[in-house]
This record gives C-alpha cells, structure tokens and sequence, in this order.
C-alpha cells in the first residue's frame, strides 16, 4: 500500500508540473505584452463598427496574423464585407475540440466624446485605448496569442484548439456565429467546449473574483408601432401616433416587474455568499427567502446590476416620428431592448406587454429573440478554470450574464460554453465597455495570455 501511495504522489507530482509548464517554457513575457498591445491596437484601427460592419478587412488581418505563424485560416463571408475566419492547431485527436470565440465587431463610437480617438488604436500609460479594446477585439487578440505561443513552443495537446473570429455579435450574431453554425458547422468540427467572452476576473478591494458565465439572459427586442391619422400641426384629434406611443411606453414602462429568482441565480448568489459581508452573507445564501423581506428586497432592487438578475427588465431605446415640426405623422415606432430570465416564454413576455398597453392602434412585433440556454459546471474545462484560480486563491462563481453573447448559438447545438475571459476587470474597466475611452492595460493583455494558455494546457493534457 505504501508503494501505491508513493507512485500516487509522483503522478500527482507530475501532473502538477504539467500544470506548469506552460509558465516554465521559455516565454519572454515582456515581449508577448509588447506583441500583443501593438496587435491589438492596429486590430482597432480597422474600424467594423455594427452597423454597417464591415468585418472582411478584420478578418482579413488575422488571416494573414495566422498565416504568418505557419496556420491555414479559412475565411467566410455570410455577405459582401460581412467577413469571419477559423483557424485551427492540431491536436493529438484523444479528445474533443475546443473553441476560442472572439467576435469582430464592436458597436459605435462618438469620437467627440472620447478623450483619444476611438479608432486610432493608441498606446499610451500602459494601456491601448480604443472601441473594442475589451469587447471583444482584445479578446481576439488573446486568443490569438495564446495558439501562436502554443505553436511556437510546441506544447502538444490531446484536443484541437480553434479560432473561430465572427462577424454581426453586436446586432445579434445572425451573420456571424449563426450563419457560421448553420451553414459551416462542420469545419469547426466536433466540439466538446467553447470559451468565449461574458466573464472576467472581478476586481474588488485588491481581491480576485473568477466570474464565469454558464447562463445568459434571453434578448427579446420588441418593436412598437402606434397607428393614427396624418393632419396639420395646428389642428391635432385627440390622440395621434406619436400620443398613443408615448401612452403604450408609459404604460410598459410603469409596471413593476415580477421578481423571480431562477435556480441559476439562487447558485450565483449562494456562491458569493463566502466572500460577501454581514449580513450580506447570510441573505445571499438563500436569495429566494430574502427577497421576501421588505427592507431587504427594497435594498437589493435598489442596485440595477442585481436587479436585472431577478426579474426581466424593458429599456426603451429607439425613438422614430415625424420629419417636420408642423406634420403630425401617421405612425410612430420605438424599439424596446428586453432581456428575459432563463426559462421565461418570449411568448408570454409578449401577450403580458399587448395586454399592458391595451391598445389596438398600436402593434407589438418581435425583433430579437433566441431560446434560453445554460451549460453545467461538472465539466474538464470549468474544472480547469478552478484549477487556475486555485493557484491565485481566488473563488470561481457559476455567474448568469445580464446581457447576451454568441454562446448560445453554440448551446443550441449541445456544445458547453462558458463566458469567461480572464482579463482583470475593475469596475471602472466594466464602464467603459459600449462606453466612453474604453481601454485595456498591455499587463492585462499579457496576463490573461498566461492564465488562457494554462486553461488550454489543463484541458487538453
């Protein structure tokens, strides 16, 4: 038995310089963050603003990034200059692939707000500014770095690794990583898991908190059209297109919304719970009955992050009327950008807001909508994942995003995904992302290289 054991401890022993060696291979990490930024930073300078896009010239760019590494990238367009690319490093084939999924596109930036130009790709205090720079080209760029060092330094892995960069995330994902599932599935192959962007390492008092995305909630963009008679300014009926939308808009958004807390959320929070104050603590362990008190329920639906994660929200976003001041239009439309709770019918969702507004002259159409998706955590990649934050004596949280990635497209087709980039982000980071001056730092470029390449190493060992 003494012998058994001793030969458990030299495996053990082993396996943990495995781990490791990723960190002991000859990598000089000054010149990966040198790489990486100036990567990264003329990435941004390709503007593919969503809309219009224009994501061919980006995937393009990291093509021939590829390329130079000694890769064969495949590149794919659902429509003229709507441009995605795949690249893949060979494994040993023992286990099933898995994905880097990065998209190419970043929303619109207003230059006259931004402090640096938002597509000028700039590097200056340590951090390289521009849109994009966190969502999602800096992701990318990390995924990117991470199969180049890999191929560079020759680890072998039992699982292929692949790229796989697309177009249209912001707008949805349809002419990107849906058209690339529906139509060009099997070039990415037989994957057992995704890692893609929707989680980070959180900041907080100098303390590292490993969010990890494994639920999303659902989009369910709504568009309002409110019907009535065109006329003269200056003789106006008693209700008119644009009246009868601003009263179906009063109506929407005056309701309190029901707050449930769904299984995901009830673990998010128990999770949390060890590392939370009194008596935050306490109330965190068993959000569901918490809720029931007043004070705290009023406390807890006080902060808009937390309240988005126990009930369905409706922000109206969109405003379209008349064209001239003395014209009084015969429609007027507003889009609604709506996030259900995992397991909420969109159906549903919907019939509750035709009912609120009680209004025939005003038609309810869906815009954006998915079904719900979640992946389990009993997995070799989240066990990775835990494995790394361990060395960092870091929690790891199962967390719900309040927002929506490409994950889902790949949950739809029974692949695990998990959002998580282990990028550190502060608060101040979080802000800026679909924000003003959005910017990351060249150490949290370099940083999350190393911890994703020790990701890739661990579950595909």
């Amino acid at each position: 038995m003494r012998a058994r054991t001793r030969a458990c401890a030299v495996v053990a022993l082993l396996a943990s310089v495995s781990a490791a060696s990723v960190q002991a291979a000859d990598i000089d990490w000054q010149k990966v963050e040198k790489e990486a930024a100036d990567m990264l930073a003329s990435y941004i300078r390709i503007d593919t603003s969503n809309p219009p896009g224009n994501e061919t010239l980006a995937a393009a760019f990291l093509a021939a990034a590829f390329e130079r590494e000694g890769y064969q990238p495949q590149r794919f367009e659902s429509k003229p200059g709507r441009g995605s690319v795949v690249a893949r490093l060979k494994g040993t084939g023992d286990k099933r692939p898995i994905v880097l999924l990065n998209h190419i596109d970043v929303v619109p930036a207003v230059a006259d707000e931004w402090s640096v130009s938002p597509f000028a790709g700039e590097i200056r205090d340590g951090h390289v500014h521009g849109r994009g720079a966190i969502d999602c080209k800096g992701v990318g760029i990390v995924d990117s770095m991470a199969m180049f060092l890999l191929k560079r330094n020759g680890i072998a892995l039992k699982r292929d690794v692949v790229f796989v960069g697309t177009a249209d995330e912001e707008a949805g994902g349809n002419l990107g990583a849906g058209w690339m599932t529906k139509e060009h599935f099997e070039e990415i192959g037989d994957v057992e898991f995704v890692l893609n962007e929707g989680g980070h390492i959180r900041l907080e008092d100098g303390e590292r908190l490993y969010e990890v995305s494994v639920a999303e909630k659902t989009p369910c963009w709504l568009r309002l059209t409110a019907h009535g008679k065109s006329g003269h300014g200056s003789t106006p009926p008693h209700h008119t297109a644009i009246t009868r939308l601003l009263r179906a808009l009063d109506r929407v958004t005056g309701e309190e919304a029901e707050v449930t807390v769904v299984p995901e959320v009830q673990t998010y929070y128990a999770a949390l719970a060890p590392i939370e104050q009194e008596p935050r603590r306490s109330r965190f362990n068993d959000l569901r009955t918490s809720l029931k008190d007043q004070a705290f329920r009023a406390q807890f639906l006080d902060d808009p992050r937390d309240a988005a994660l126990v009930r369905n929200t409706i922000a109206p976003t969109v405003l379209t009327a008349g064209q001239k001041t003395n014209v009084i239009p015969a429609t007027a439309t507003a889009e609604l950008d709506c996030r259900l709770l995992p397991g909420q019918s969109a159906d549903a969702f919907v019939r509750s807001i035709v009912d609120t507004i009680a209004d025939r002259e005003v038609d309810v159409d869906i815009l954006l909508n998915f079904p719900p998706s979640s992946s389990p955590t009993d997995t070799a990649l989240f066990d990775a994942i835990r494995t790394m934050a361990r060395r960092e004596n870091a929690p790891v949280v199962p967390a719900v995003l309040r927002g929506f990635t490409d994950s889902h497209f790949f949950r739809e087709k029974g692949v695990v995904s998990y959002g998580f980039t282990p990028f550190e982000l502060s608060p101040d980071d979080l802000g800026r992302m679909h924000g003003i001056d959005e910017r990351i730092s060249t150490a949290n470029l370099r940083e999350a290289t190393r911890r994703l390449l020790e990701i890739l190493e661990l579950v595909g060992r």
